[in-house]
């Protein structure tokens, strides 16, 4: 059972830290241009609930929302539960 799970919440974060690395792309190309930007509460949420590794790369890239410290916070408790569930899957599913 945990294997399954595991399986899905991996393909889970790594979908999810795609679409969030190219909303963060995407709203550093609409602040280049003066458009109309992505919510901060969408960037976070996103960041927060499975897209961590997305945004600590797009931010590291594109140096965007670095200099708000709110969503480096934010994408550091992120990676944490993120990653601290994974391996918890990861030996559930080993010892199973």
């Amino acid at each position: 059972m945990y294997k399954k799970i595991l399986i899905l919440f991996a393909v889970y974060l790594a979908v999810l830290s795609l679409i969030t690395f190219f909303v963060y792309l995407a709203d550093k190309k609409k602040a280049e241009k003066g458009k109309f930007r992505t919510p901060e509460k969408v960037l976070l949420s996103l960041s927060f609930f499975g897209g961590a590794p997305g945004a600590a790369l797009a931010m590291k890239l594109y140096r965007h929302k670095t200099q708000k410290k709110y969503f480096a916070v934010t994408a550091a408790f992120g990676l944490v539960w993120q990653l601290a569930l994974l391996c918890f899957l990861i030996i559930k599913a080993l010892s199973a």
